[in-house]
């Protein structure tokens, strides 16, 4: 029995090894197995249908059940951008408008008209225009807000819902700013929080279940 099992676990493993990443698996071609009691002198042979389809089947529901679930943890983050370029941090830093020292509630993001995704799924808080933020659009996500400042271009409105990699915005330069770039605030319970927290748990959570889903396969 043991051996049939090993034999199975193997068949499995090759056939997800061969799917693509983001595809479902079509599973193993297994073929029934039939077992031979002992036979009774003078009695003819009773063939009984082994239970080890069964078992294989249920193996394979539940490593796929648990693919798509990683699947899913995958995609309910995103980076705000394709790439990302720190230009500047979070904390104390030199004005660029005045070289004077000042705190810097955010981040600013090297941007060139790119994309601006949303980074967990939530809804449309607040979209904007000031001298300071420029175009901006607000995210809330539970106790968190997202603000995007400085964007040419803003693809959603106020109370729209939104979910992990939707595009939000365009990068720009407006309001005060020296050049284009996303300028990232996060807040939490409305006190302003390092973005870095943010886009660390986003790199976590991305590498833990990519990490899973290749021993899955492996």
């Amino acid at each position: 029995m043991k051996a049939k099992v090993s034999f199975f676990i193997l068949a499995l493993q090759c056939s997800l090894c061969k799917a693509q990443f983001h595809t479902v698996s079509n599973g193993s071609n297994i073929y029934k197995i039939e077992t031979i009691t002992e036979i009774p002198s003078g009695k003819s042979a009773i063939v009984e249908p082994s239970n080890e389809r069964d078992t294989s089947s249920m193996l394979s529901s539940d490593l796929e059940g648990m693919r798509q679930k990683l699947i899913s943890q995958y995609i309910s983050v995103s980076y705000p951008l394709k790439h990302i370029q720190v230009n500047s941090s979070f904390g104390t830093r030199n004005d660029p408008f005045t070289g004077k020292l000042s705190n810097h509630n955010g981040m600013d993001l090297h941007t060139k008209g790119d994309e601006v995704y949303s980074m967990l799924a939530g809804r449309v808080k607040k979209v904007g225009r000031d001298k300071r933020s420029g175009i901006y659009v607000v995210l809330e996500h539970g106790n968190y807000t997202v603000s995007y400042c400085h964007l040419s271009k803003v693809l959603v409105r106020k109370e729209d819902n939104v979910i992990a990699g939707n595009v939000i915005g365009i990068s720009g330069s407006t309001g005060r700013s020296t050049s284009e770039h996303l300028h990232l605030t996060c807040k939490y319970k409305n006190k302003y929080i390092n973005p870095t927290i943010m886009l660390d748990y986003i790199k976590e959570t991305k590498t833990e279940c990519l990490a899973k889903l290749m021993a899955i396969v492996a």
